[in-house]
């Protein structure tokens, strides 16, 4: 055999070529531009980058929203006042202005926090310090103001404080002959007030329509007995005030000086003068022949009730412009304007041994003074609406309130607690009295169209006097308990008597 070819040597494999090194990031930044600019493969020559208007344009408002953004975190971050008059008074110290036309607290608040940042960013964060420690400087005066308390009081006059004593004199007497009386009737085995209590209740069921008498050519408004039953005074819408003789019920004078709608009349509890309320803003004091003694001047808003204080010597108004204010009736003075009620002021009532007055508003409040020292001693809550009546019970120690509720409530001084409710009309109450002998019981006079009487044990009803055809204004005891006159917006006048002493009257003229 021919021996095998040799095969032919095989060639080496070359070694791969070594790699470049990578270029840094601007070189290949640089060169990717150039390569760019000068159109991809070609070498056609390289031109620099040119940013245009509306890319630099854009890249500035991006940059101020930006830092806007900034600033918007930063200025909620800082510490901004919330009170109003905190973030005022923060503006006027950095001598901006407090507020703006047409600002709110909100907007006033964010005005105040981006003047902070500005400020701020501009490095004047001095002018921030110096009116944070004007603050925290005036806080520290200010608690310690309030650490240091002082009594709130207003100072009155010399006239004042004589009334005050005179009062005090005047009702410290009467409280001890009235304490007195109430023991020895519960001491003395011979005393049945009980029983003296029920007589009279008895009685009061037997009051009749004993006269009827037109009283003006307007609705009527007010009505009272003279201190000894001999005469009686009404007011009207009119203006005018009529005076007449009782028990016939004849006119013997008209008082003509207001100028507006008169409200309510008055007698004196000492002598036989009178006093007027009306909406023309001032109380008179008259005599019974017409004639005019003083004018009260100085209420801002029209008058409501008034009331004469047991010892003769002073008047209350009440009056719509939200206080009551007690009057000297022997120089005309205003001694006393007494704030409280947060609404208009109706009513006004005296103690009957002279040292307390309350008085009653549209605030639905009714309120007690003590008028020898000029502390309110207390506030009669329970109403739902305005109080237009209030009532002291001869015993001292019960008021009798009525209101637009239509309910009349009981209250107990010794406790300060409401003790009767009683739902009394089917409409608002406008006036409530006790029985000024022994307060036995109580008369309410409602607009609708009737007034009621009530037992001060119980307070169940008694008798219902029906006979108005409108709205009931006002009425009034006589001294003995044995006559009741109401006025109503019929104009007219009504007696009510006790059926037993129209009886002894027959009597006598037989």
């Amino acid at each position: 055999m021919a021996p095998l070819p040799v095969p032919p040597p095989i060639a080496p494999i070359p070694a791969p070529p070594p790699r470049a090194p990578a270029p840094a990031p601007a070189a290949a930044a640089a060169v990717a531009s150039t390569s760019a600019a000068g159109g991809g493969g070609g070498g056609g020559g390289e031109a620099d980058y040119e940013v245009s208007d509306d890319h630099r344009a854009a890249r500035e408002r991006h940059e101020r929203a930006v830092q806007e953004l900034l600033q918007r975190r930063r200025a909620f971050a800082m510490a901004v006042p919330t009170n109003d008059s905190a973030v005022r008074a923060r503006l006027r110290r950095l001598g901006e202005p407090v507020t703006l036309f047409g600002e709110r607290e909100m907007e006033r608040r964010d005005r105040l926090r981006a003047l902070m940042v500005r400020l701020e960013a501009d490095g004047h964060l001095d002018r921030l310090l110096r009116a944070q420690e004007e603050e925290q400087g005036a806080a520290g005066a200010e608690e310690e103001e309030e650490q240091i308390q002082y009594p709130f009081f207003t100072e009155g006059t010399q006239e004042l404080l004589k009334a005050r004593v005179d009062i005090a004199q005047y009702s410290l007497p009467r409280a001890k002959a009235r304490i007195e009386r109430a023991k020895r009737c519960h001491d003395d085995p011979d005393e049945d007030p009980e029983a003296e209590a029920n007589l009279v209740v008895k009685q009061a069921e037997d009051f009749v329509l004993e006269c009827s008498e037109i009283g003006d050519d307007r609705p009527l408004t007010g009505c009272s007995f003279s201190r000894d039953f001999s005469m009686l005074a009404t007011s009207s819408w009119s203006g005018m005030i009529k005076v007449w003789s009782m028990p016939q019920v004849t006119k013997i004078a008209t008082l003509k000086g207001h100028t507006e709608r008169a409200t309510d009349v008055a007698f004196s509890p000492v002598d036989d003068c009178l006093a007027t309320a009306s909406a023309d803003k001032t109380a008179k004091l008259w005599k019974t022949d017409g004639s005019l003694l003083l004018s009260f001047d100085g209420h801002l808003d029209r008058l409501a009730r008034l009331a004469f204080h047991p010892s003769g010597g002073y008047l209350a108004t009440a009056s719509f412009d939200k206080t009551w204010r007690l009057w000297d009736v022997s120089t005309g003075k205003e001694l006393l304007l007494q704030e409280g009620h947060s609404r208009s002021v109706y009513g006004v009532s005296f103690h009957p041994d002279g040292s307390l007055a309350a008085s009653c508003g549209l605030d639905a409040y009714a309120r007690v003074w003590d008028l020898r020292s000029g502390r309110l001693w207390g506030t009669l809550m329970g109403h739902v609406k305005p109080v237009l009546g209030v009532s002291f019970s001869p015993n001292g120690y019960l008021v009798a309130t009525g209101s637009e509720d239509n309910f009349c409530r009981i209250w107990d001084l010794r406790t300060k607690r409401m003790l009767y409710s009683i739902p009394a009309h089917k409409s608002l109450i406008s006036h409530v009295k006790f029985e000024p002998q022994e307060g036995y019981y109580l008369a309410t006079s409602s607009y609708d169209t009737k007034a009621a009487l009530w037992s001060a044990r119980d307070y169940k009803p008694i008798k219902s006097l029906v006979a108005h055809e409108s709205k009931v204004t006002s009425l009034d005891i006589s001294g003995d308990g044995q006559q009741i006159v109401t006025v109503s917006h019929d104009r007219t006048i009504k007696i009510w008597s006790c059926r037993s002493r129209a009886q002894d009257n027959a009597m006598e003229l037989d």
